[in-house]
């Protein structure tokens, strides 16, 4: 066997393919496999990932085989000009909901022809239906309608209830449109920014759609460590019980500079909630009811984010190893931040901070999309569950 292979046994790669947020503790794996058979013959070639997933090797192997077979067919049905297939609007910090729509259709996944198909998406778009006003009632009703038009029209959501289907939402209204529908709630994979269990997020099937506030205003930061003197920030509004003991507890430390308000980001906000991005080593990211940009804003800014929550999926779970680039802490957590922020060797934190920059491009929409960006990351999560259901 090359010498590249010759640490693997039995021939075989496995791919991890969970990894979630317990309050037991901030990380527990459940494993669930992919093997990918290899011959001893077979080239050792350069990695297209680091060591910053969870099996680098397994990763590579599977993302090409990805690439030459995953396809999705596009229900042709429904108005672009209303609610279907075209994006609202690219900006903002839905659009990795637009990308995604914008994407999908001139990608190497998309296929017309069904039977082809390992998974089906559906094309309704919650945030155009926001764009134009429909109430809550209103955007459940144009759902379930357009679900029932194609359970009529096709059989492929009869065939499994759903379950080899898939929805892209990224505003928080799109959880409550789907509710209407249970079988989309329930079989089918859910792509969306809110990934809290508490909004009857379902790990394993469902996949977190990395929610990026678009465009950014600065270039991506670096490893510019010497500039990064304060040792840690967050701004926003307490809105959580978390964020409100965030604030209670560190509001007027001289170390952690925590700005318990909302920084307006139509006015001088931008520049200065990015400068301090900038100028940080930790970003705290606080869980809280309504999805926020923040993580994606830490990692395009280098600041190493700090994830403070009980239950929450961050994107890209089953591939990334979060611990090596991030900072993952329990809720309760809150009480002693200052002291565990502060016993992060200058080390550790390097590290972090490198591989920090590594990430940055698995954080990046593109149109059109760029091999190993958000859109393909989301895909290959896809990938990983087509496996799900058989019929």
């Amino acid at each position: 066997m090359h010498s590249c292979l010759r640490r693997l046994s039995d021939h075989t790669i496995h791919l991890l393919l969970t990894a979630t947020l317990t309050p037991e503790a901030p990380i527990s794996r459940s494993f669930d496999f992919v093997s990918v058979k290899l011959h001893s013959d077979a080239p050792c070639k350069v990695h297209l990932s680091s060591g910053v997933f969870h099996s680098p090797e397994a990763f590579d192997l599977d993302y090409e085989k990805m690439e030459e077979e995953f396809k999705v067919f596009v229900y042709p049905d429904g108005d672009p000009e209303t609610y279907f297939h075209t994006p609202r609007k690219l900006t903002g910090k839905y659009a990795s909901e637009g990308y995604f729509f914008k994407n999908i259709g001139e990608s190497r996944f998309f296929t017309r022809d069904p039977q082809r198909a390992h998974l089906f998406f559906i094309p309704i778009s919650c945030h155009k239906m926001r764009g134009r006003g429909l109430t809550y009632e209103g955007m459940t009703y144009e759902v379930e309608k357009y679900v029932e038009r194609l359970k009529f029209k096709y059989p492929y959501w009869n065939r499994t209830l759903g379950a080899d289907h898939f929805f892209v939402t990224c505003h928080d209204i799109g959880l409550e449109a789907t509710k209407g529908v249970p079988h989309l709630v329930k079989n089918s994979i859910r792509v969306v920014c809110s990934s809290s269990y508490d909004d009857d997020y379902i790990p394993h099937k469902d996949v977190t759609l990395p929610q990026v506030q678009l465009p950014f205003l600065h270039p991506a930061g670096g490893n510019d460590i010497k500039n990064r003197n304060s040792l840690a920030f967050w701004a926003g509004r307490s809105d959580s019980e978390l964020k409100d003991e965030l604030a209670a507890m560190w509001d007027h430390d001289t170390e952690l500079d925590i700005q318990n308000n909302r920084i307006d980001l139509r006015a001088t906000g931008p520049i200065v909630y990015m400068e301090k991005l900038y100028k940080s080593k930790f970003c705290l990211c606080p869980h809280g009811p309504v999805g926020s940009s923040r993580i994606a804003d830490s990692i395009h800014y280098g600041c190493v984010p700090v994830i403070m929550s009980n239950y929450y999926d961050l994107p890209f779970n089953d591939i990334l190893d979060w611990r090596k680039f991030s900072v993952i802490l329990k809720e309760t957590d809150v009480y002693q931040l200052k002291g565990i922020l502060r016993n992060i060797s200058e080390k550790h934190f390097m590290t972090l901070n490198q591989n920090l920059v590594q990430v940055q491009k698995h954080f990046n929409w593109n149109t059109p999309p760029v091999r190993l960006d958000a859109f393909h990351m989301v895909m290959y999560e896809l990938w990983l569950r087509r496996h799900l259901i058989r019929y």
